[in-house]
């Protein structure tokens, strides 16, 4: 059974972010673009469940089931697109999930969409607070219920999202 967990920022969620971006680095070598720490771990401050999300971006999206094999050794479970059109998603850790893989080919939307929700929150301080304090009471209420848990943000996400692609874009100008 897994347990939402809300924990305050943990430097050391970087360096487990390190290792295994040389991981992935090493399986995926030249179908690579990019390897992005995402997710709340990646700000810098904020409250989370300590499971890593890393985001490469590679050639040909086309091509990852063909590290499957690769990426099991390394102790990922391959979940295919898992809900997201033209995502390649990886799991570590069973139930008690430690790392999140999202892959996405080149030129994807999402990709721009988890670099500005990442980067909004980690330079507005009241965007954070807020964010915090839903994962935190959501965390509370739903301690066993990961649906009803990511349901409960979903409203938030979008809201921060659409402030934080404007954001992001008019940075980009």
């Amino acid at each position: 059974m897994r347990i939402i967990e809300v924990l305050p920022y943990d430097e050391g969620w970087v360096a487990l972010f390190e290792r295994e971006e040389a991981l992935l680095r090493r399986i995926f070598s030249e179908e690579l673009v990019a390897i992005h720490h995402i997710g709340s771990t990646s700000i810098k401050g904020m409250k989370a469940k300590p499971i890593i999300d890393i985001m490469p971006v590679v050639k040909d999206i086309d091509r990852v089931h063909l590290y499957d094999d690769a990426m099991r050794k390394i102790g990922y479970e391959p979940k295919g697109e898992n809900g997201i059109n033209g995502r390649r998603y990886f799991q570590k850790g069973g139930d008690q999930r430690t790392h999140h893989v999202h892959i996405f080919q080149e030129g994807h939307p999402d990709i721009q969409r988890h670099l500005a929700f990442r980067d909004y929150v980690g330079s507005h301080p009241e965007a954070m607070a807020a964010y915090a304090k839903r994962k935190e009471e959501l965390a509370e209420k739903y301690r066993l219920d990961s649906v009803a848990y990511a349901n409960g943000k979903s409203g938030l996400v979008r809201q921060i999202d659409e402030a934080a692609l404007a954001w992001y874009l008019s940075r980009a100008r």
